[in-house]
């Protein structure tokens, strides 16, 4: 009895590693990264930097896929990991200022809880979380940002950094929609 239960625990185990994604497969939802400034990595390697960067994201890309994202699979009035896989990161590089509250040097979980006109952008201080693991007393900043419609459907999701008067806006693009989160430094 106890041969066949080791035996059974065995195959079972190999029936679960055979349906893991292979390390050699591309992700459907590819991770990615962003800094400001743009191109920083790029730019430091051709000696153009003489400082260190502001802020960086790391997110997953996932695609529309002919699917509802707004009010569908992300729905309103939830918490949004901003992404697939891992929740999405921000790491900042000094202190940066959102919504004239300081926020230190140093890298949180970014997530949303999205409305059709409106999404609320959390900062969180829990780190290295796959899926939607939130804690809402680890928050250490939320600001309320209006939803922009664009005019063309944009089919992964997309983050990236473009300089502001006072520092700069992290945009967030996805379906039809556009944030922006502004930073000051």
């Amino acid at each position: 009895m106890k041969r066949l239960f080791i035996c059974l625990l065995l195959l079972s185990g190999c029936f679960y590693a055979g349906a893991q994604q292979k390390p050699t497969d591309l992700d459907k939802s590819p991770m990615d990264m962003s800094y400001f400034p743009q191109n920083y990595p790029i730019l430091k390697m051709n000696g153009k930097v003489i400082e260190a960067p502001v802020a960086r994201i790391i997110y997953s890309r996932p695609q529309k896929n002919a699917r509802q994202i707004f009010g569908g699979i992300v729905k309103y009035g939830e918490v949004w990991r901003m992404g697939a896989n891992e929740a999405t990161e921000i790491e900042f590089f000094r202190n940066v200022k959102l919504n004239n509250k300081t926020i230190p040097k140093g890298r949180y979980t970014l997530y949303a809880i999205c409305n059709n006109d409106s999404w609320t952008i959390i900062l969180n201080q829990e780190k290295d979380i796959w899926g939607l693991y939130y804690n809402d007393k680890k928050d250490i900043a939320r600001y309320t940002v209006p939803v922009q419609k664009i005019g063309e459907s944009v089919e992964v999701l997309t983050m990236y950094f473009d300089q502001s008067r006072n520092g700069a806006n992290l945009n967030i693009l996805w379906d039809d929609v556009k944030v922006a989160v502004p930073f000051s430094f």
